[in-house]
């Protein structure tokens, strides 16, 4: 995918390759050399290498679901591109390649020049970097229930008349 072409996008809600699983519906928090950075409602922060994305939606219409507000000082791992990130999760408990057959999860013990070293259970997994599509270590937005809402601003509206 297109480092511009991502770059316009940055702070919109895209989708991910049109389906499958590694197909995910978030908002585009940074743009690397690369790589991109997504935030999912319910997977968190997401890192896609870029030259395994086979297309990016944006719903120009309806837009598409996404119900998170993003605080100004949500903090995540960054990098210049997809080697520092993995270089930065070092010692992380990640996830790899978050649909499919080649899911695994486990802690991020190496990052060679071709290769990461994954300790999962009792096993020491060699993954390729060419082949790691995607990647995520559980940075989350924690979703605000209606519930909250209703109370909170029941809270301000309260802490306004009694100013008044």
């Amino acid at each position: 995918m297109n480092k511009e072409i991502m770059h316009s996008l940055l702070h919109k809600v895209i989708k991910v390759d049109r389906g499958g699983p590694e197909s995910r519906i978030g908002f585009l928090l940074a743009v690397g050399n690369d790589y991109f950075t997504l935030l999912t409602e319910s997977d968190g922060v997401i890192y896609y290498s870029t030259q395994h994305v086979k297309s990016i939606t944006i719903d120009a219409k309806d837009g598409l679901k996404f119900e998170l507000e993003v605080p100004e000082n949500f903090e995540y791992i960054t990098g210049a591109d997809f080697f520092s990130i993995l270089n930065n999760l070092k010692y992380y408990w990640i996830k790899v390649n978050r649909g499919g057959p080649e899911m695994l999860e486990g802690v991020l013990d190496e990052v060679g020049e071709d290769y990461v070293i994954i300790i999962s259970n009792l096993e020491i997994i060699r993954l390729s970097k060419f082949h790691i599509r995607s990647l995520s270590y559980g940075a989350k937005v924690e979703k605000v229930k209606e519930e909250e809402k209703e109370s909170d601003s029941s809270a301000k509206k309260k802490e306004y008349d009694s100013e008044s």
